[in-house]
């Protein structure tokens, strides 16, 4: 790792550690680095790899663990993709215990609220740009989720 490179991820660390960010992620060129400042995800959890596509669960899950979900296929030529726009935790729910905002089979709108994402203690809003159906919710709640992740799957 050349000097340069090292103060790079000196100062993600530095970012991760001032906002206490669970992870962070920056591309310069065609190198990306990710700085993860907690446990990592539990095994069977679906975590993005270095190219953003989502790895399987980890292998050799012990006896008497059930196993876990194959990824459905990728989406249709025809879905609409609703991507985080920041790195943060996603909520399906305005609140624990509220309905979630969406669910699949649900129809969306433009401009309607589908999740919030908190990011740097900040809660945001995300919207549907698009009309449809909800064809899948991607992450689990409460699952951080990196900046272009797919949220939600929508057909029209």
């Amino acid at each position: 790792m050349h000097d340069d490179e090292a103060g790079q991820v000196r100062a993600l660390v530095e970012l991760l550690r001032e906002f206490d960010l669970d992870a962070i992620r920056l591309r310069v060129g065609e190198t990306e680095y990710e700085v993860v400042g907690r446990e990592p995800a539990p095994a069977g959890v679906f975590v993005a790899a270095a190219g953003g596509v989502a790895g399987a669960p980890a292998a050799g899950a012990g006896a008497g663990e059930p196993a876990a979900p194959a990824a459905p296929a990728g989406p249709g030529a025809n879905v609409k993709r609703i991507t985080a726009p920041v790195v943060g935790v996603f909520y399906a729910a305005p609140s624990p215990g509220a309905a979630p905002f969406v669910a699949v089979g649900d129809r969306v709108g433009p401009g309607q609220v589908v999740c919030i994402l908190e990011a740097m203690k900040l809660m945001n809003e995300i919207t549907s740009e698009f009309a449809g159906v909800v064809a899948r919710v991607v992450p689990e709640n409460g699952q951080l989720v990196s900046l272009g992740d797919d949220l939600f799957w929508i057909e029209p």
